[in-house]
This record gives C-alpha cells, sequence and structure tokens, in this order.
C-alpha cells in the first residue's frame, strides 16, 4: 500500500497544478496505468526484461523500457528507476501534436504543406508534406507550423488534458521549440499512460481524430498485428542525446503499450531505439497472437 500511495503522491507532484486539482474521470484511468507501473515492486505480474536489452548490445543503466499489456495489466520494465525519469520528448510529440492539429481542425489528411524552399538537415523534409508524411518523416518545419496556427493557450490546455508530462509550453518564443529544448518534459511511465488512454480511446476527443490519428501512426504491420508508434531523438550539443520509441502493438485482440527511452552517444545508436522494442516485444511473446 506505501507504494501505491508514494505513486499517487509522485503523480500528482508530476502533473501541472491545474490538473493536480482535478483527478476527474478523464485522468482516472491514466492514473491507474501510472499506479500499477510504479507499485511494480510489490506485484506478481511484473517482470523484469534487462537482460533483453543487454542481449541487443546496450546497457541497462543507459536505457528503460516500459511494457504493459492492456487485458490483464501484466507488466514488463527495465531499468523503473529511469522510467519515472523525464526527458524531451523530441518527435514522439507528434502523437500528441498530430491529436491536437485534427481535433482543432489545423489540419486534415488532404491538408498539403507546401515546402519554403528552405533546405534542411533531412533530405526527406525538403518537399511538400501531408500530415501522415510530416509525421512519418518528422518534419519539424511541419509542426511548428501547426504550434503557431494553435498558440500557445491551445497547446497549452491539450496537454493538460491528456495528461502529458509536465505539459509546459514554455514562453511565447518557445512556441516552435518547446518539445525540443527540454521545456516540455515527459518519462516513459508518463508515456505508457498517455498511450494508454489514446489507445483505449478515453481522450476527450473526437471518433474522427481517432480514426484518422490511428492510421497516421501506424508504423508496421505483419500478418495478424498491427504497430502504431514514433520514434524520436532528442539532440543535444550540451548533453547527451536521448532517443525514444513509443507506441502500441495490436496482436488480434491483445494490445501492448510500450515506451522506451535510452542515450544516444552517436548516431549508430539511431536504429538502436526500435531493435530494442522490438526484441523485448518478441521476448514476452506480444507477436505471437491468434487470430
Amino acid at each position: 500500500m506505501n507504494s501505491v500511495l508514494t505513486a499517487i503522491e509522485w503523480w500528482r507532484a508530476a502533473i501541472p497544478k491545474t490538473s493536480a486539482k482535478r483527478l476527474t474521470k478523464r485522468n482516472v484511468s491514466a492514473l491507474a496505468v501510472f499506479v500499477t507501473i510504479l507499485s511494480s515492486s510489490v506485484s506478481a505480474n511484473t517482470n523484469d526484461v534487462g537482460h533483453v536489452v543487454q542481449s541487443t548490445g546496450n546497457q541497462i543503466e543507459n536505457s528503460t523500457v516500459v511494457v504493459i499489456r492492456r487485458s490483464d495489466g501484466q507488466k514488463w520494465i527495465s531499468n523503473p528507476e529511469r522510467a519515472q525519469q523525464r526527458y524531451s520528448p523530441a518527435s514522439t510529440s507528434k502523437i500528441p501534436h498530430t491529436l491536437i492539429a485534427l481535433e482543432h481542425g489545423l489540419a486534415t489528411p488532404e491538408t498539403v504543406f507546401d515546402w519554403d524552399g528552405v533546405i534542411r538537415s533531412s533530405r526527406k523534409w525538403n518537399a511538400d508534406q501531408t500530415l501522415a508524411s510530416a509525421f512519418k518523416n518528422s518534419a519539424v518545419w511541419v509542426y511548428q507550423g501547426l504550434a503557431r496556427d494553435a498558440g500557445r493557450k491551445t497547446l497549452s490546455e491539450s496537454l493538460a488534458s491528456f495528461e502529458y508530462g509536465n505539459g509546459d509550453v514554455g514562453s511565447a518564443d518557445q512556441l516552435t521549440t518547446y518539445w525540443l529544448d527540454d521545456t516540455l518534459r515527459v518519462s516513459a511511465v508518463e508515456q505508457v499512460a498517455f498511450l494508454s488512454n489514446l489507445a483505449s480511446r478515453q481522450l476527450q476527443i473526437s471518433e474522427a481524430t481517432y480514426a484518422t490519428a490511428f492510421e497516421i501512426m501506424e508504423s508496421d504491420r505483419g500478418g495478424n498485428w498491427i504497430m502504431r508508434s514514433k520514434t524520436g531523438w532528442r539532440y543535444s550539443e550540451n548533453s547527451m542525446d536521448v532517443g525514444w520509441h513509443v507506441g502500441w502493438l495490436e496482436c488480434s485482440d491483445e494490445t501492448y503499450i510500450f515506451a522506451l527511452n535510452m542515450d544516444m552517444p552517436d548516431t549508430r545508436y539511431l536504429s538502436m531505439r526500435t531493435k530494442i522494442t522490438y526484441s523485448v516485444l518478441q521476448d514476452i511473446g506480444a507477436f505471437n497472437c491468434t487470430d
């Protein structure tokens, strides 16, 4: 019980004060996921997957991965201490930002974002984009434009409604960088809580937004499974880069929510993000579902 109480206290400290004052039906399910994960030390249905992380060539202390099976609450985790630490979400924030854009009519599946002709670091960014391609290609300039269109009030209120990390969008000057400059921060545990609410349609958004977002988020499929996910790379000149891979796997009637973050000393670690999550999901039998 003490572990559960500690988890609740940590949750209240972690979310924005305006949200902490109103623990309503909207965020009860997120709190349930959060408490379930953080009370893992006293739970019999939590498994350590650190050995799987190590088998990929990564060090346990330099990463964390959290997986929860929605049907029964079964949990798998590596490095639970790091799982509670917040980092910049980088491009994984394109998940909530896509929801905001769709829900507030800032973009539709048919919207074309005209490239401004500025040559950017990624070749895939240097072209016209749709919302789906901007999500897949992590086209920062598209989402910066959407942030300007949405404005600080809408962004702040929406992230608070989603209970997404600290919900901080910074000052007016940070409107197009707050998810990249460590202003907005989220933990792996909080990512799983948010994604669980999204996957189970518990957020206060329309069915049309859910349908379009789920289609945009599809990153892989095979046989009778579909993965909806997003990678992220928080680049810094002064500190360790952080990589993310978050989302969920739908396999027949089962859904596995996952979030990974890890240190990335150099670009060779970019492929390690998905390698670890796929290895963990494979190890726990998430792909072994039947129709």
